[in-house]
């Protein structure tokens, strides 16, 4: 599934060859696959316009437009964002297809289809994305301890489905919480009032370096991610524990356990990540929670 440093690679590829580029022509295959506007609408709007930026937000790809409109893509599960040659075989799920002017095709295919695009118009509120939704980027410096403590300090929802609130901050997935937490050594069932001070802020400075880490490890060239068609998954020997249950930790050397939390399939060692004594569910434990939000809110 493509996460924040997925969706960045995407973005860093297409922007440079997508910049000044005009859609003579879009092509909905599959209608459903544009949420906004209805999918003549849409090809109507789309038409005629070039691109002047890429940006991401979260997990969105947004492509901006001259006319200061922006096409909006969430790839969801299995979604491929590819600019191709026109003699290229389109893959078997293409729904989009926009044509441009120097001959090249932007794709969207999604095998599963939950992927979605959205034509935002000049000027027109956006109610329908759900961008308006989204938390601070994780790279933004105000997502620091006192953030951290003052959105999760009061939770007892584990750490880890805390993380994977794009309400609170956006971007984070599934595979990379699992990263984060076991780099801060944190159970990822753990309450989030329970963590400490000094924890919140090992957490703060984790969350972006290791999202940075995977996002410099996932680089590829345009002709590298036009040949592999799209599938940018090259940090995937550097993930540590998602996916490796079952296997020695690269750390301490106990089998990684794989459990579901929040829902989610979750990987980590129990060992290095071992869950604190029960005095953390105790008065005791609440009480220490209680000063830290405190002093937490004093520092703010």
């Amino acid at each position: 599934m493509p996460e924040l440093p997925e969706v960045e690679t995407i973005r860093r590829v297409l922007e440079p060859q997508l910049r000044g580029r005009r859609i003579l022509r879009a092509e909905l295959l599959t209608p459903g696959v544009a949420a906004h506007p209805a999918a003549e609408d849409f090809c109507r709007a789309a038409g005629g316009q070039a691109f002047s930026a890429v940006n991401r937000r979260g997990k969105f790809l947004l492509l901006h437009l001259e006319n200061g409109g922006d096409i909006v893509v969430h790839l969801r599960m299995t979604g491929q964002l590819l600019l191709t040659p026109p003699d290229i075989s389109p893959e078997k799920h293409t729904h989009a297809v926009f044509y441009l002017d120097n001959g090249s095709q932007l794709r969207f295919s999604d095998m599963r289809r939950f992927g979605r695009l959205w034509l935002k118009r000049p000027g027109e509120p956006d109610t329908f994305t759900g961008i308006c939704g989204l938390g601070p980027e994780p790279f933004d410096p105000d997502v620091d301890a006192a953030y951290l403590l003052r959105a999760f300090g009061r939770s007892r929802r584990p750490i880890k489905a805390c993380l994977l609130d794009q309400s609170r901050i956006a971007g984070i997935g599934n595979i990379y919480a699992d990263e984060i937490l076991f780099s801060v050594r944190i159970h990822p069932a753990r309450p989030a009032a329970t963590l400490r001070q000094e924890e919140w802020a090992r957490l703060a400075q984790a969350i972006p370096a290791t999202l940075a880490y995977f996002i410099e490890k996932n680089a590829i060239s345009p002709e590298e991610y036009l040949a592999e068609r799209g599938k940018n998954y090259r940090n995937t020997p550097y993930l540590r524990v998602y996916g490796h249950a079952g296997s020695p930790c690269p750390a301490c050397g106990a089998v990684l356990t794989r459990t579901v939390t929040g829902g989610r399939g979750t990987c980590f060692c129990p060992q290095c990540q071992a869950e604190p004594s029960s005095a953390a569910g105790t008065k005791e434990g609440q009480g220490r929670a209680a000063r830290q939000r405190k002093e937490g809110t004093k520092n703010d």
